[in-house]
């Protein structure tokens, strides 16, 4: 049997629930408690930022933990020669502050999604032709609703836009209305000191949002 590819398991992650942990600051020998509070609560895409303490540590940690159909991997990606690293550590996507092409490339290259980070449309574009899986949005908090809904004329389903910096729980129907396909999720679902209680708690607060927003048909 063939075994789905990272790429295909980020758009069935999309298709689930469209929402990315962002464990900025984790520390390796908490993470699998934080992991699998949220995989319990329906998350499937969890990154480690690299700026975070053993990042690669965490990702391995994370793979080896949670089932096959999580889709763990590294953010704040910003080398090319990176993505290597991610990749041995069991990481399967990389997401990126920035659309820097070389980093896109090496992750595909890597067997990994990618998910640039982008504020323009002219970035959008050089992003999805190096291979880019998705678009995150970042900061969100510069690129309002109205923003989106503008870039939504041009960029149609399937490209997938994430909103990324900000997101709280109150501010994803705005964003969804405006046609977002799912959030990068930081400080307001995990900081540094949360345990995996506190996690749990935010989860089903945005758990609770996203259903509100996106009702199953």
């Amino acid at each position: 049997m063939t075994l789905p590819s990272s790429s295909e398991l980020l758009a069935s992650a999309m298709r689930h629930y469209g929402l990315v942990a962002i464990l900025r600051g984790v520390q390796p020998g908490e993470v699998i408690a934080i992991g699998q509070a949220l995989y319990d609560a329906g998350f499937r895409v969890i990154e480690v930022p690299l700026n975070s303490p053993e990042p690669l540590a965490s990702i391995r940690a994370l793979r080896d933990a949670l089932p096959a159909d999580a889709l763990i991997g590294a953010g704040t990606v910003i080398r090319p020669e990176d993505c290597a690293a991610v990749a041995a550590a069991g990481g399967q996507i990389v997401v990126m502050p920035h659309s820097d092409a070389a980093v896109i490339r090496a992750a595909k290259a890597a067997g990994m999604a990618c998910a640039p980070g982008v504020a323009t449309l002219t970035e959008a574009y050089a992003a999805l032709a190096a291979g880019a899986d998705v678009l995150k949005l970042f900061p969100a908090e510069a690129l309002a609703p109205a923003v989106l809904k503008a870039w939504r004329a041009v960029l149609r389903p399937p490209v997938a836009l994430l909103p990324v910096g900000g997101i709280t729980p109150g501010s994803i129907a705005a964003y969804a209305q405006a046609g977002a396909s799912g959030f990068g999720l930081g400080s307001a679902l995990y900081k540094p000191g949360d345990s995996a209680v506190d996690v749990a708690r935010h989860a089903a607060d945005f758990m609770q949002a996203w259903r509100a927003a996106y009702p199953a048909p």
